[in-house]
């Protein structure tokens, strides 16, 4: 089991926690961003990790792998990897999660579910629901780094390398709004309404 010093030493050296005012795919604001994006540039780092992942998952029966949008292509295939079975990623098409390309889920398929960053945990939902739709079962939903503070619920076992609490507030309460002083920043590569 890969220890928490460990996942925090990959997260510095791949550069991968940012610091200032960043807007968040849920919309609220944080002084923090962790682009786990940039862990997959290093294979060393997204294998163990990835592999970390994986080990809580090996005794669920798992028959393919999922990760929402384009964020989770490489992370579903390297916990696929660790887990020895086949790995599908969704798309937004019209604003929608769907499988595309031929991957299919079918009926009784045993499905994981993983994201590099959950805070509120929206994309997996809607991939989620897309597996029961098709008759299969999600078995659990993994992350990298868990910045829900406890909040998210799937309904499902949820398991992360990396749990973190990382303050985050509504546009009206953010104090760095208030200062004025650091620009807001939009990190991430969802965009939402209303934003450029």
């Amino acid at each position: 089991m890969i220890t928490r010093e460990r996942v925090e030493e990959i997260l510095k050296e791949a550069g991968v926690l940012l610091e200032g005012h960043f807007l968040l795919t849920s919309g609220k604001h944080s002084n923090k961003y962790l682009q786990c994006a940039k862990i997959f540039r290093f294979t060393k780092y997204s294998e163990e990790l990835c592999a970390a992942l994986a080990q809580q998952f090996a005794d669920d029966r798992v028959d393919v792998v999922i990760g929402p949008a384009m964020g989770a292509v490489q992370m579903a295939y390297e916990v696929s990897r660790s887990l020895e079975c086949e790995n599908f990623f969704a798309e937004r098409e019209d604003g929608k999660m769907t499988l595309r390309r031929g991957f299919a889920v079918t009926p009784g398929m045993r499905c994981l579910l993983v994201e590099d960053v959950v805070t509120t945990g929206g994309s997996v939902k809607e991939v989620a629901q897309l597996v029961k739709d098709a008759g299969g079962v999600v078995v659990g939903i993994g992350s990298i780094v868990d910045r829900s503070n406890g909040k998210v619920d799937f309904g499902v076992p949820f398991r992360s390398v990396y749990p973190v609490d990382v303050a985050a507030w509504e546009e009206k309460d953010c104090p760095l709004c208030k200062e004025g002083k650091i620009p807001l920043v939009k990190p991430g590569s969802r965009k939402l309404p209303g934003t450029k």
